[in-house]
């Protein structure tokens, strides 16, 4: 018996020290990192013109409540936001489960907003974003398309 808790012990000694090499090893190449972290000027010097921080602060927040026929949250309606006069949508997004939804647009310009679900009609609002205001609320019933009312 003496011969094998030898041997459990040599091999708890040996994962342990295993462990800890791999440990050092690991936290290696954040020492470089943190030394050239280290001095500020040339590190930042070298990433300010390639890349350029945007802060979400002055936003123009679009929310508010998409319900269906029966005047009941909508889940899952698609939303698509252009600038004003462009043809390309550049922000999606869809409704929550409670038919709610908000999306953050540079603020300055007029946007367009379409709703779409299948099996109804397709409604579209401008929404104006250069009144200095940062949010705007806007509420969608959708209809049946052709109207029928079942």
């Amino acid at each position: 018996m003496y011969p094998r808790r030898r041997i459990i012990v040599f091999c708890a000694v040996a994962l342990v020290a295993a462990a800890g090499s791999c440990v050092a090893r690991a936290q290696e190449p954040a020492a470089p990192a943190r030394a050239s972290s280290a001095s500020p000027s040339t590190s930042a010097s070298s990433s300010k013109p390639s890349k350029k921080k945007y802060s979400h602060a002055n936003d123009f927040l679009i929310r508010g409540t998409v319900f269906n026929e029966q005047a009941l949250s909508f889940p899952g309606v698609k939303l698509r936001i252009r600038r004003a006069g462009e043809k390309k949508f550049r922000w999606e997004s869809y409704t929550n489960s409670r038919g709610e939804f908000a999306v953050r647009v540079p603020q300055g310009s007029d946007y367009e907003m379409v709703v779409r679900a299948k099996g109804f009609a397709e409604q579209t609002r401008a929404v104006d974003a250069k009144s200095g205001d940062y949010e705007g609320n806007l509420v969608f019933r959708m209809q049946l398309e052709g109207g029928d009312k079942k």
